[in-house]
């Protein structure tokens, strides 16, 4: 990790659902806590319904982190465009968001702990 960016297991059990379906529980939850952004909570892809997630063309890349990937989940009401994102291969000092999804706040989305 760098000293901008910091990283911990949250406590407590969190949630995300789309338009009312459940994406996620888990008591598993990591917080990234980055220099001048807000904290995002990072669930494990073992305890997210992939089912429910289509990996779209964009990506992006972060100094700090690596190459982010993104995801988009179809709703019954239409899709939710590139509103979760991975670091697969995040760069070294950030290799505890592996195997971690993050979702953007939207209308049709709620985060929350549980």
């Amino acid at each position: 990790m760098t000293d901008r960016i910091k990283i911990h297991k949250t406590d407590g059990r969190w949630s995300v659902r789309a338009a009312g379906a459940v994406i996620c529980e888990t008591s598993n939850a990591l917080e990234l806590v980055e220099d001048g952004y807000p904290p995002v909570i990072y669930f494990p892809r073992s305890d997210i319904a992939m089912a429910l997630l289509d990996r779209s063309d964009k990506t992006s890349t972060c100094p700090f982190k690596g190459e982010a990937s993104y995801y988009s989940i179809e709703t019954k009401n239409g899709p939710i465009a590139d509103v979760a994102w991975s670091y697969e291969t995040p760069i070294s000092g950030m290799e505890d968001i592996a195997g971690h999804i993050a979702f953007y706040p939207h209308e049709k989305l709620a985060i929350e702990q549980v």
